[in-house]
């Protein structure tokens, strides 16, 4: 078996030239072909000029109470969607069942006595 290849010239193909960048992270101008370096801040790199004073202090206890309440959802939650799961798979076994038509399907429960 031959392999076929696409006819393709020379005027299909270019190799374009990448210069590398001469600052780490340049702010460009779309469109304008120039790049602007960034411009560096005194401030040091930390996390302190985000800070800001609070008016009020925080409310731990409203906190906790929160974190409470979602902890609580969240076992809510998953509870049912296990029950809903097990729930789904005991309705798909008894339709098996049903389908491949049997009639001891149904569970009868008898008290214990």
């Amino acid at each position: 078996m031959t392999t076929q290849r696409p006819i393709s010239s020379d005027d299909e193909h270019r190799v374009l030239q990448f210069r590398p960048r001469t600052s780490p992270s340049p702010a460009a101008h779309r469109g304008s072909g120039t790049v602007q370096p960034l411009r560096v801040d005194p401030e040091p790199l930390d996390l302190s000029r985000y800070e800001h004073p609070r008016a009020e202090p925080d409310d731990f206890r409203h906190r906790m109470l929160a974190n409470i309440a979602a902890l609580a959802f969240t076992i809510a939650l998953t509870a049912i969607g296990i029950w809903l799961a097990v729930s789904i798979a005991d309705l798909r076994r008894t339709q098996d069942c049903v389908l491949m038509g049997r009639r001891d399907c149904a569970k009868i429960t008898t008290p214990h006595i």
